[in-house]
């Protein structure tokens, strides 16, 4: 695994911080552990896939699918960093 440069720099875990972990559990088939390592795993696995279909095949409303997703990630990305860096 990749180290965290901005956990070694300055101590403090930046908001991707457990991704690759997540992933791996993924992969391994623990797919509770993920969420609970990265709770954004699952939408931005949703998000990537979805942008990736819908470049080879356009869909009605998909920006309005793609902006849902991206904001449904950021709220949940930047929840797990407030939640892990001040409780």
């Amino acid at each position: 695994m990749l180290p965290c440069l901005n956990k070694k720099l300055f101590g403090i875990e930046c908001m991707g911080c457990g991704m690759q972990r997540s992933l791996a559990l993924i992969l391994q088939g623990d797919l509770v552990g993920a969420f609970y390592m990265y709770p954004a795993i699952y939408t931005l696995i949703l998000l990537i896939g979805f942008v990736f279909i819908n470049y080879f095949k356009n869909f009605k409303n998909s920006n309005k699918i793609i902006i849902t997703l991206a904001v449904v990630n950021l709220v949940l990305i930047l929840g797990n960093f407030i939640i892990k860096t001040f409780f």
